[in-house]
C-alpha cells in the first residue's frame, strides 16, 4: 500500500487487495486511472477502481467497473444504476437480511429507499433500520481515514478434498479449527465477543450460523465451545465440502 499512499490522497487500508483513497479532484477519472498505473507498476496486477462521492458509492461502483476498469457512482446516477438491483447489491445487506427485507415485500434497492422507515425500524431494530434506508439513498456518513487497519475478526476455513459425510468428524473439525482462530485472537491481543461457523455442504451451499460470547476472551475453551453451539444450530447433515470458524471483535463484530 505504500505505492498508493505516494498518490498523495488520504488511504485507507482495508485488507491486503482493498483500500479507500480520499481526493479533491476535477478529474476522479484520471486520478483512477493513475491508481491503476501506480499499482500495475509496483505490483505487475491490474485493479478496479471505483469512484463515488462517498465510501459506500466507491465500493459499490467496483462492482460495475470489474474487471480492471473504472466505474463512477453519483448522487445523480444512484437509482439509475442501482434502484432495480436487488437489495443484496448493498455493501452490509447479506442474504439473511435481504430475506427479512423480502418478507416485508421490499425486494430492490429502491423498494428499500423509499420504504417507510418506522417499518423497517421495527423489523431491525432503531438503528440498523434507519441506516438500511439510508444505505439503499446512497448514503454514507463514515470518512475515509488514514488510520492503521484494525481486522474485525479472525477466521480459519478448511476445504476438504473429499467431502465429509460423518457429523462426529465435523465436529472434531470445527473444534480444531476454532482452536487455530484462539491462537490468532490470542496474537491479535483482542478478546472476542462473537464465533460463527461457516460450513459450505456439497456442492457448493453456504450458511452460517453464529453465537455470541458469555464475556469477550480468548480462552480457547470458551471459542471452542462457542464454535460447537454454533455448529449445532445447523440441522442439515448433507455432505461437507468446507468448513470455518470465525472469531470477533468488539469494534467489529462477526455477524451471522
Amino acid at each position: 500500500m505504500a505505492a498508493l499512499r505516494s498518490l498523495g490522497a488520504v488511504t485507507e487500508v482495508m485488507g491486503w487487495d482493498e483500500a479507500f483513497l480520499a481526493v479533491d479532484t476535477d478529474d476522479p477519472e484520471e486520478f483512477a486511472r493513475r491508481v491503476q498505473r501506480t499499482i500495475r507498476a509496483a505490483t505487475s496486477l491490474e485493479c478496479t477502481v471505483g469512484i463515488g462521492q462517498n465510501k459506500l458509492q466507491a465500493k459499490l461502483a467496483t462492482n460495475f467497473g470489474k474487471p480492471a476498469g473504472v466505474f463512477r457512482l453519483t448522487h445523480a446516477t444512484w437509482f439509475e444504476v442501482l434502484g432495480a438491483e436487488p437489495v443484496s447489491v448493498l455493501w452490509g445487506v447479506g442474504a439473511k437480511t435481504a430475506a427479512k427485507l423480502g418478507e416485508l415485500g421490499i425486494l430492490t434497492v429502491a423498494d428499500l429507499a423509499t420504504a417507510d422507515i418506522s417499518a423497517v425500524a421495527g423489523r431491525f431494530g432503531p438503528t440498523i433500520g434507519p441506516w438500511l434506508v439510508q444505505t439503499a439513498r446512497g448514503l454514507d456518513a463514515s470518512t475515509v481515514t488514514a488510520e492503521p487497519y484494525v481486522p474485525r475478526s479472525r477466521s480459519r476455513e478448511v476445504t476438504f478434498q473429499e467431502d465429509i459425510t460423518d457429523w462426529e468428524r465435523v465436529v472434531a473439525e470445527v473444534a480444531q479449527i476454532a482452536r487455530r482462530v484462539t491462537l490468532d485472537v490470542i496474537a491479535e491481543e483482542r478478546p472476542a465477543v462473537r464465533v460463527v461457523v461457516k460450513v459450505r455442504y456439497k456442492p457448493f451451499f453456504t450458511s452460517t450460523h453464529g453465537v455470541p460470547l458469555d464475556a469477550p476472551t480468548a480462552d480457547v475453551a470458551e471459542i471452542e465451545r462457542a464454535a460447537l453451539a454454533a455448529l449445532e444450530l445447523f440441522t442439515d447433515r448433507r455432505a461437507v465440502r468446507l468448513l470455518g470458524v470465525r472469531a470477533g471483535f468488539a469494534d467489529g463484530g462477526a455477524s451471522d
